[in-house]
């Protein structure tokens, strides 16, 4: 399958096919027939689908903007990020924390802190202040 879409030809039939599929999930979209999540639901599957076949060629981008997406990443890409991010951003909570106790500064302060610095909301900031503000120092 991944080699069908690499000639300009079968690409052209692709864009056809996936053409005709969207403006058919509109269409039942707008007839009530697909609800709004189902709609998202499938263009995602889609998009899933597309970039799975194509795997990085020069005509996934192209394919997936038709359906209305982005180039989508896999699960394990997700859950990569996620704990690198989560990683870093806990470490860095951690040490705005210790570091505002250290300092004997108010818990308000420390969660303004939090929030502009790490972009946490008050309720993450204070979870994470309840969290760590136990912890020895």
């Amino acid at each position: 399958m991944r080699q069908f879409l690499t000639t300009q030809s079968n690409i052209d039939n692709a864009i056809n096919d996936l053409e005709y599929l969207r403006n058919e999930m509109l269409r039942l979209h707008k007839e009530e027939e697909l609800s709004d999540n189902e709609l998202v639901d499938i263009m995602g599957f889609v998009n899933t689908i597309i970039t799975h076949i194509t795997n990085g060629n020069h005509n996934e981008e192209r394919l997936v903007n038709i359906m209305g997406g982005t180039v989508i990443e896999t699960e394990s890409e997700k859950l990569i990020r996620q704990g690198i991010s989560q990683g870093i951003s806990q470490g860095k909570v951690q040490m705005i924390i210790e570091m505002g106790l250290e300092d004997g500064l108010d818990d308000t302060i420390i969660l303004k802190r939090l929030q502009d610095k790490v972009g946490l909301s008050l309720e993450k900031a204070a979870a994470y202040l309840k969290e760590f503000g136990k912890q020895a120092v």
